[in-house]
């Protein structure tokens, strides 16, 4: 059988997933999806072609019908339910830790907790409890700070939506380095994001940073400026300028003339 390949995208995600089907459907359309953990409710976002492993994916079952819109949005309702209960039984067996969302597959056959806490937790009683009540698979899921902002999303100190809310899809891991090698100040409040690790957007610039630092003499280099000493104390690293004193004077050059001047 001839199949096609449809991106899928899923509530509190921005990462779609590839899915065949025996039939037609457009971008937008909401359907209805075979997935490991049971049915899902999900949005077409694009067709893809060239897809080699078409059979080995798990399949569109249909374009959701108006009845399943009701299934989903009392799924939806009943989610929010879920967190008040969870919180109360959390608050019941004293445990130290903080729910994010709730989430029902489309046929209820499981029910996901997201909750963040400092240390591990010892949830067994809580998942008793919370399959007494709903009589479901209950899942609960430890996730770290930026998976925290990624589903709760936000403004960063851009002023834009968090970028792992809007469009990231995989969260890389992100050092000091680079943050020391694009020579900014190592300020929490200015290399950190609202998750309180360092800001994803340091990786963005980090390779052009790198390019454009190749030559450049550290802060606090003694040059010779019209045969006088002359000590950087800054570096604008995108411009390749320094800020050089000499004597009881600042002056800026430019480390490309600079290079020039000594061949």
């Amino acid at each position: 059988m001839d199949y096609k390949v449809y991106s899928v995208l899923f509530k509190n995600t921005n990462k779609p997933y590839s899915f065949k089907s025996a039939f037609s459907v457009n971008i937008d359309d909401n359907v209805i999806v075979e997935t490991e953990k049971g049915l899902q409710y999900g949005r077409v976002v694009a067709e893809k072609n060239n897809v080699s492993n078409k059979e080995e994916l798990k399949d569109i079952l249909r374009v959701a019908t108006p009845e399943d819109d009701e299934i989903y949005y009392k799924n939806l309702k009943d989610s929010l339910s879920a967190i008040k209960k969870c919180k109360e039984f959390i608050k019941e067996l004293n445990l130290d830790m903080s729910i994010i969302n709730a989430n029902f597959n489309f046929d209820r056959s499981q029910l996901l907790f997201n909750f963040s806490a400092d240390d591990r937790v010892d949830f067994r009683e809580l998942t008793r409890k919370l399959a007494a009540v709903y009589r479901t698979r209950i899942e609960l899921r430890q996730i770290g700070s930026r998976d925290k902002a990624k589903m709760i999303g936000g403004v960063g100190i851009c002023g834009q939506q968090l970028c792992c809310a809007r469009f990231l899809n995989q969260i890389e891991s992100i050092s000091i380095n680079k943050a020391k090698n694009q020579n900014l100040a190592l300020n929490p409040s200015k290399i950190n994001g609202s998750c309180g690790r360092l800001l994803c957007c340091l990786c963005y610039e980090e390779d052009e940073y790198l390019r454009c630092s190749k030559g450049l003499l550290p802060v606090g280099s003694v040059i010779k400026i019209n045969g006088k000493d002359g000590t950087i104390t800054s570096i604008d690293i995108l411009n390749r300028t320094y800020k050089i004193i000499v004597g009881d004077e600042k002056i800026e050059v430019k480390a490309d003339e600079l290079n020039a001047s000594k061949k």
